[in-house]
């Protein structure tokens, strides 16, 4: 017999991050404990808002099945001595096992014979199982920033109010947090505010709908949509979803109900990257743009509460009118002076305490850059400019108020000043990509820029000896290598052990650990390692990655020709054909002890075939010095191939 399972924990409001995240660990660790108890079930299903973290198991079978243990003690051969008595592997054992070693079997395998102890377990009813269950589950729960209440000794995310445990329409008695399980829940904080009863487990969704909470995070989700782009629709607009505010909207309320409000078109003439930061920041609300992507003056908020009253516009309205006239303010202030008069302001801003401020930042990374220039065909003159600038931004108050917002804004500001619109767009791209997947800087003084900002980084924190350490990463240098690497496969020519010891010269005043060379070393590792994980992402296989660092690891634009031309190879049949002929090869020159790079006598090739392989070595060779010399990786396969069928020939006739 199988009935329906449901389990909720009441509490206060949750942290937005954790509402998902707690409430996918709640499924799967049930999941994983009633399957190690072997009990069968259906369907789970999960429920999260802000103020509860349900599951719900259909077709949870009601009793658990009859256990058959077996447990495999020592080797028959190790269970005796020479005297027929029970050695101490034996004895301990039956121990183990609390019986005697009369009670044990014998078995056969596959490896000989065994001394086993077989145990049959009548299974426990699944409602004597479940308070153990969720006992063990929730001590389970990853909670990153647990809070304690009463005298200490409960921890959880947020001090917990109630719970529910029902098997059916049984309720399953137990206690956790210091309080009793009941069959009861609660709706909406204002607007059912009452204990609901629940006659059935399965009456848990249907019963919160009508107390207006929408339970399922996903059917929140999608209805916070579905408003915000109807709304959006009636004012021939198209909305600005962002996944991740949509997510959190969908996080903080319990029963959505979106509204669209107004604001002063003035507003408008600010960059539409700071109005929209700001409402999705500080409001949690949603731009408006018309199809060619301008921003209109409407905005899309999402209440917890049924709207009922323009009040409620009206005050979402109002705070907007006042985040915005800040955004204003920040602007107007930010352009009184140029950019380039924070230059000074850079020397007093500390970027790291051992690795000086901004403005030594700054320098260094000019160092790089021009480094870089006669390989990027940049000019002296903009490539100072760019260094230079490329940290004032920071100082202004609209990057105070957003941080996202750097980068960006230092663009908006040197265009203002008239900055030679490439030192402008450098200044932005600077920062990318901001993430995996993120799009690359795509000018020249951009890719510079970001290059040497980022290997700056990296030299820096690992010559003061912080390089990550297991899943501590504070100065995101994963992110930062891998952001090196999908700049450098970009560039060909550039070689990766010479950039970093470029680098590493501007560190002289720090005292380091362990050898330059280790050093350097360990980051040209690390840096490969962010390669390498890169390309396994996208199907190749680390054998093939390996093979190409033979021979190739510091111009990784190189290496990924290499490794991309082996990959699509290798899967050829002709390619593997062309490995066992190499094979053949290998092994007769195994047996000569010396070999001797000297002209061939051709008059000592008699058999046609020996004059056939030579004349296609031959041929092969003129053909591979030239693609050798233009990395023509996937010319130098073809040519490689043709040699198969004169090879296979040599040995058979």
């Amino acid at each position: 017999m199988v009935e329906t399972f449901l389990f909720e924990l009441g509490c206060e409001e949750l942290p937005s991050a954790a509402v998902r995240s707690l409430s996918e660990q709640l499924g799967k660790l049930l999941q994983k404990a009633l399957t190690e108890l072997n009990l069968s079930f259906g369907e789970i299903q999960t429920f999260a808002t802000p103020r509860r973290l349900a599951v719900k198991v259909d077709d949870l079978s009601l009793q658990q099945p009859t256990q058959h243990l077996l447990k495999k003690g020592p080797a028959l051969a190790q269970a005796y001595d020479k005297l027929g008595q029970p050695t101490q592997a034996l004895q301990g054992f039956a121990r183990a096992c609390q019986v005697d070693i009369a009670d044990l079997n014998t078995i056969a395998t596959d490896k000989g014979q065994w001394l086993a102890y077989q145990e049959t377990r009548p299974g426990h009813q699944t409602c004597e199982l479940l308070p153990g269950i969720m006992q063990e589950v929730l001590n389970k729960l990853a909670i990153a920033k647990p809070m304690t209440w009463g005298e200490g000794q409960y921890r959880f995310a947020r001090p917990v109010h109630w719970l529910v445990m029902m098997l059916g329409a049984d309720l399953i008695a137990a206690e956790f947090y210091g309080l009793s399980t009941q069959a009861h829940t609660f709706g909406h904080r204002f607007h059912a505010p009452d204990a609901i009863k629940l006659e059935h487990a399965r009456d848990y969704e249907p019963k919160l709908h009508a107390s207006y909470v929408l339970a399922n995070f996903d059917t929140r989700k999608q209805t916070i949509k579905t408003q915000i782009e109807t709304l959006a629709c009636q004012h021939q607009a198209l909305a600005v979803i962002p996944d991740e505010l949509l997510e959190e909207v969908s996080a903080i309320c319990e029963w959505p109900e979106a509204l669209i409000g107004e604001f002063e078109s003035r507003f408008l003439d600010i960059p539409a990257e700071v109005l929209m930061t700001s409402m999705q920041t500080h409001q949690k609300c949603f731009a408006l743009q018309d199809e060619s992507a301008k921003l209109q003056p409407f905005f899309v908020a999402v209440s917890n509460i049924k709207v009922s009253s323009s009040a409620i516009k009206q005050g979402n309205e109002k705070v907007m009118h006042a985040r915005l006239n800040d955004a204003a303010f920040f602007y107007e202030q930010d352009k009184k002076q140029p950019l380039s008069a924070l230059i000074p302001a850079t020397q007093k801003v500390i970027f790291q305490e051992k690795l000086g401020t901004l403005a030594d930042k700054s320098h260094r990374i000019l160092h790089l850059m021009l480094h870089l220039a006669a390989e990027l065909k940049l000019e002296h003159d903009v490539v100072e400019r760019a260094a230079l600038l490329s940290k004032c931004d920071l100082l202004t108050g609209m990057v105070g108020e957003f941080p996202n917002l750097e980068g960006l804004m230092g663009r908006y500001y040197a265009l203002h000043d008239n900055e030679v619109p490439e030192v402008a767009q450098a200044l932005y791209e600077q920062y990318l990509p901001r993430f995996a997947g993120d799009k690359l800087a795509q000018s020249a003084l951009g890719i510079a820029l970001s290059l040497s900002d980022r290997i700056d980084t990296l030299v820096g924190i690992f010559a003061i000896g912080q390089k990550p350490n297991g899943m501590k990463d504070p100065f995101k240098l994963r992110r930062h290598a891998l952001a090196v690497v999908r700049m450098l496969i970009e560039l060909p020519g550039l070689d990766l052990r010479r950039l970093l010891h470029t680098a590493l010269g501007q560190f002289e005043h720090i005292k380091l650990k362990i050898s330059s060379s280790q050093l350097l070393n360990d980051l040209h590792e690390f840096i490969f390692e962010r390669l390498q994980s890169w390309l396994t992402a996208q199907d190749i296989s680390t054998d093939k990655i390996q093979a190409v660092r033979v021979v190739q690891d510091n111009d990784l634009h190189d290496v990924y020709q290499r490794v991309q031309v082996l990959d699509a190879y290798t899967k050829n049949a002709q390619f593997i054909d062309f490995m066992q002929a190499c094979k053949r090869v290998n092994n007769l020159l195994a047996n000569i002890d010396k070999l001797e790079d000297r002209p061939i006598d051709t008059t000592l090739l008699s058999a046609p075939a020996e004059q056939a392989l030579l004349h296609a070595i031959t041929q092969s060779r003129e053909a591979l010095t030239h693609q050798t010399a233009h990395k023509d990786y996937r010319a130098m396969f073809d040519t490689l191939l043709t040699l198969s069928s004169p090879i296979e020939v040599f040995f058979n006739e």
